[in-house]
């Protein structure tokens, strides 16, 4: 994963599906910008699933090698935690509570003040709605879209990747959004070596004939 070129700013870590990496990709990502002396932090935009401390915050420490920062400690890099084990806006009425768009932005901003580079990691996909389409609903891509925060994609090598890659590009490219690189997950290679060949061959000539200017990172499976 070559991470030399230059990054500032807020950069949305996103998955073409649940469980396809993005923690993974984002604490990684968070190390190697800081060997390279980069200024950085990671921010979980909503963590389902826990109660006190985000789960992914702190698989994102353990891979950059660090402790809870005091960010972590007040909130800031994960300002809304909701019990259950679902989309934000079944988590968030199961909880009885409104997710609060504008207490996340105000966190990322003051992050912003304190680090060069903030990589905010998503919960499932782009098209995860964030709240209910009875408040008038917000997808997770719409709240990228509206802040214009370049996208990091992670994808991998199982069967029905490149579908549900597509699916994510095709989204990205409607909304004029910036897809600054797209992380290939290794880690489900070995359940058909043939499959996952064809389809980061099948995706990286799609990366380069439609999105030239893309990035293309690779998680070792060992991680």
């Amino acid at each position: 994963m070559n991470t030399t070129n230059p990054m500032q700013g807020v950069y949305f870590i996103s998955g073409i599906d649940t469980d396809i990496g993005k923690s993974i990709a984002t604490g990684m990502i968070a190390r190697r910008l800081q060997e390279q002396g980069v200024s950085v932090i990671t921010q979980k935009l909503i963590q389902t699933g826990s109660q006190g401390i985000s789960d992914d915050i702190i698989t994102h420490r353990s891979l950059m090698g660090v402790s809870l920062q005091a960010c972590d400690e007040c909130g800031e890099t994960m300002p809304v935690l909701l019990p259950y084990p679902a989309s934000p806006h079944l988590a968030s009425r199961l909880a009885d509570v409104s997710v609060d768009l504008a207490r996340i932005e105000h966190s990322t901003t003051k992050l912003l003040e304190l680090y060069s580079v903030v990589l905010l990691e998503g919960a499932g996909g782009l098209l995860v709605p964030l709240t209910d389409d009875e408040d008038g609903g917000v997808l997770t891509i719409d709240y990228v879209a509206r802040h214009d925060y370049p996208i990091i994609l992670v994808t991998s090598g199982r069967l029905g990747s490149i579908n549900h890659t597509l699916l994510s590009l095709e989204s990205i490219k409607n909304r004029n959004i910036r897809l600054h690189a797209l992380v290939y997950n290794e880690f489900h290679d070995d359940q058909d070596v043939l499959i996952s060949a064809d389809t980061k061959r099948y995706l990286q000539n799609h990366l380069n004939k439609h999105f030239g200017q893309t990035l293309w990172w690779t998680i070792p499976a060992m991680v």
